[in-house]
C-alpha cells in the first residue's frame, strides 16, 4: 500500500486529491503548509510527495530543495502559473514530474503511479507481447527492440498504466504533452497513435492493442 504526502494549502483541492487516491487504495496525508509537511516527512514512510509550489509559509521550490537534500522520495510539483520558467526551475531542483492547475485527476493518478512504481523497483511493464524497460526507456515487441520517439514512448506508457480503461483525447493531451489542448491540436493525438500502432501492432489497420472507442477516445485492450 503506497503512502502519499500532499502539501497543498487549498484544503478543498488537497482533500479532493486525497480522496481520489484513497479510493484506489493509497494512504494519503494532507499538509497545508511547509511546517506541517516538514514534520510529517520527518516521520518517513512516504512513497511520493505531491507539492504545491506556492504555500503560505514559503516557496514549494525551497521546500523541494530541502527534501532533495535529505531524501530521494519522488516529488510531483503542482503550480497554478502556466509558465515555462516554473517548470524549468522545478526540474533543475530535481522534481520528478510537474503539472499545471487545473489538471485531470486521472492524469495525476497515472503520473503518481509511475513514480511510485519506479521507486518500488519496478523495472518493466508488459502487456500483449509488449515490454517496456522503465530503467533504460526501451521497448520490445516479441523480444525485438522497437524504436519509439519520446512522444510515442510516453503515449505507450500511459496506455499500459491504464489498461482496459477508456482514455479521452483530453486526458492523453494532458499526460503526454502536459497541455489542455490550447497549444496542441487534438489531431496530434490521432497522428501519434497511428504512428505508435504502426510500430507495435501486428496489424495496424486492425489493431488488437490500441482500439478506438468512437466518441470517447482510445483503450488498451489486454488480451
Amino acid at each position: 500500500m503506497a503512502c502519499l504526502l500532499i502539501v497543498e494549502d487549498d484544503v478543498d483541492l488537497g482533500e479532493g486529491i486525497g480522496f481520489a487516491f484513497s479510493a484506489d487504495g493509497y494512504v494519503a496525508d494532507l499538509a497545508v503548509c511547509i511546517r506541517d509537511g516538514r514534520r510529517m516527512l520527518a516521520g518517513g514512510g512516504y512513497d511520493c510527495v505531491i507539492l504545491d509550489c506556492n504555500l503560505p509559509d514559503g516557496s514549494g521550490f525551497d521546500f523541494c530543495r530541502e527534501i532533495r537534500a535529505e531524501s530521494d522520495v519522488p516529488v510531483l510539483m503542482l503550480t497554478a502559473r502556466d509558465t515555462e520558467l516554473d517548470e524549468v526551475m522545478a526540474l533543475e531542483l530535481g522534481v520528478d514530474d510537474f503539472m499545471t492547475k487545473p489538471f485531470s485527476v486521472a492524469v495525476l493518478k497515472a503520473r503518481v503511479k509511475r513514480l511510485v512504481m519506479r521507486r518500488d523497483g519496478g523495472q518493466a511493464v508488459q502487456s500483449n507481447g509488449i515490454r517496456v524497460d522503465l530503467r533504460e526507456c526501451r521497448v520490445f515487441r516479441d523480444g525485438g527492440e522497437v524504436l519509439l520517439s519520446k512522444v510515442e514512448y510516453k503515449l505507450l506508457l500511459f496506455f499500459l498504466e491504464n489498461r482496459n480503461q477508456v482514455l479521452s483525447k483530453e486526458q492523453i493531451l494532458e499526460y503526454v504533452w502536459d497541455s489542455s489542448g490550447r497549444f496542441v491540436d487534438e489531431n496530434t493525438v490521432s497522428v501519434n497513435i497511428r504512428r505508435l500502432r504502426a510500430k507495435i501492432e501486428e496489424n495496424p489497420d486492425s489493431p488488437g492493442c490500441i482500439k478506438t472507442v468512437h466518441g470517447l477516445g482510445y483503450i488498451w485492450k489486454e488480451s
